[in-house]
């Protein structure tokens, strides 16, 4: 129980703290861009589609291998049934 709670504390702490990440991330970008630094903000826009679709990519491969795994041991389950 003392572990969830902690846990708990811990995730509440990282959750606060991350929307003034946000705010610096736009700021930054809003002064480059007006000062013509499109490159950077293209950077920022790539790196954030990158830890988008990171987690969603890896969570389709984990599934294509446990279908993959499950269609095999069916498989090899019902040809165990008819040999027998």
């Amino acid at each position: 129980m003392k572990k969830i709670l902690l846990s708990s504390l811990l995730l509440t702490i990282g959750v606060s703290a991350a929307p003034a990440q946000c705010a610096m991330c736009k700021a930054t970008l809003e002064n480059n861009i007006s000062n013509g630094h499109i490159g950077i903000a293209a950077g920022i826009n790539f790196g954030i589609l990158y830890l988008f679709v990171a987690p969603y990519l890896l969570i389709v491969v984990l599934v294509y291998l446990w279908y993959r795994t499950s269609k095999k041991n069916a498989e090899k389950s019902i040809g165990g049934n008819w040999a027998g």
